[in-house]
């Protein structure tokens, strides 16, 4: 049931386009992050599903988890907490490599990826806003290319569904949270930003998130754009 703060509300008040884009990382501009790990599981010998339900249902790791992506425990101490999680659910694998292993099965979304260089060119300003999951996890993508602002939350010390780590996002781009619109694969993510009163769009595929981005932020179509 939708309520008045609903993540998918119209774009403002005044019924004008909004002016920023706040985007998820793993899950939006690369593939699910349930498919990374559905891998990493299945090479654990695990069922499907049982390596990412560890991260909610097992205390170790779900602690470890929390830790992490504030940025109080590094890469080594969550795959310690995590591959422990793993034996314990009758998994094995290694700890070292296991944040490498995880990367390594998100494949970028060239489809999203375009299109946070499409709004770009548009003169809209973008924002990375992601939960930490190891320190390599964006080495496949030009950060300083993408965005004008990069908003990780090891790094501020705050994560996402907080609302304080999408007010940090937007008083880097220089825009009220009215105005900014946020792109991410979760809803409990979406939830958060919308108490600011930023506009979500609940990713699912390329497909269906590109056209309402472009109608949030008042931006032509490719085909109406063309000569």
């Amino acid at each position: 049931m939708s309520s008045p703060s609903s993540p998918e509300a119209p774009a403002s008040g005044a019924g004008g386009p909004l002016s920023g884009m706040l985007i998820d990382f793993g899950g939006v501009l690369t593939t699910p992050i349930a498919d990374a790990f559905g891998a990493l599981g299945a090479e654990a010998g695990l069922a499907p599903g049982d390596a990412l339900s560890l991260l909610a249902r097992h205390e170790g790791a779900r602690v470890a988890l929390r830790e992490h992506e504030e940025g109080r425990l590094d890469d080594e101490g969550f795959e310690d907490a995590f591959a422990q999680a793993l034996t314990e659910a009758g998994g094995r694998l290694e700890a070292r490599g296991l944040l490498a292993r995880i990367a390594a099965r998100l494949q970028l979304d060239e489809a999203m990826i375009e299109l946070v260089r499409e709004v770009r060119r548009r003169d809209v300003p973008v924002a990375l806003v992601s939960n930490s999951l190891g320190r390599d996890c964006y080495a496949r993508v030009d950060l300083d290319e993408l965005f004008d602002v990069t908003v990780i939350s090891g790094r501020v010390g705050v994560r996402k569904p907080s609302r304080r780590i999408y007010a940090i996002a937007c008083e880097q781009l220089g825009l009220p949270p009215q105005e900014c619109v946020l792109v991410d694969d979760l809803e409990h993510n979406l939830v958060g930003a919308a108490r600011l009163g930023i506009t979500g769009v609940h990713h699912r595929h390329a497909g269906e998130t590109a056209p309402r981005v472009r109608e949030l932020l008042g931006l032509p179509s490719p085909a109406a754009a063309a000569p």
